[in-house]
């Protein structure tokens, strides 16, 4: 079994280059996409100066089961997929932009991945953005993280019902997060499919201008 299967995981880019920019955007696909699809939600939600970073999944996938599996079911992946990410912000960090001037941001299983990430490292943010997501692990299982969020921005926007993420768990998650210590908003969209509404775009790049423009 491999121990680190993301390891070997590219990091794609567009947008201003890390050493020049005022603030930075990781984002994280879901099951079966890449970080090229990603990429193009980045687009939609572009702001000058600020450099957006992409990792890849092995496979196309951050771990192999749904996020309510047991968490052990989904190790070693979920490990070595939340390793990636805090390499990724660790690159944005080496470059001189503090947390506070990171959003992370994510659909369904990246969605999932951040929101794990977020609350497993608790600081403050630029932001989170969760388009369909939740923290992981089975339903009834204690989910509650400790630590200060000291009042990162956090939007959580989701279909009702959805497929793959109960309304329930983005919910639980939103209380969680606020309990934290994060300002949290929360838009629950009745019979939409699994995929991202222009409106969600459209908040989601709200929260960027409000994490990259404040002194």
């Amino acid at each position: 079994m491999i121990d680190n299967p993301h390891s070997n995981g590219a990091v794609h880019h567009f947008g201003e280059p890390l050493k020049t920019a005022k603030g930075a955007v990781v984002l994280l696909h879901g099951r079966g996409g890449s970080a090229e699809d990603i990429l193009l939600l980045g687009q939609e939600m572009f702001l000058p100066g600020i450099a957006y970073l992409a990792p890849q999944a092995t496979d196309h996938t951050w771990y192999p089961y749904s996020f309510l599996a047991p968490r052990t079911q989904n190790e070693p992946w979920l490990s070595s997929a939340l390793q990636k990410v805090k390499a990724t912000v660790q690159q944005v960090k080496d470059a001189g932009i503090p947390a506070e001037k990171i959003v992370l941001a994510g659909f369904s299983q990246g969605a999932c991945l951040s929101t794990e990430f977020v609350a497993s490292n608790p600081q403050r943010y630029g932001g989170l953005i969760a388009f369909t997501g939740g923290l992981i692990g089975p339903e009834g299982s204690e989910l509650t993280h400790t630590g200060d969020l000291a009042g990162t921005p956090v939007f959580f926007g989701t279909g009702d019902p959805d497929p793959h993420v109960p309304f329930s768990r983005v919910q639980e998650s939103a209380k969680i997060l606020t309990a934290m210590g994060a300002s949290v908003t929360t838009r629950r969209y009745e019979l939409r499919p699994h995929t991202i509404t222009r409106e969600e775009i459209e908040f989601g790049k709200r929260l960027l201008e409000g994490a990259f423009t404040k002194a």
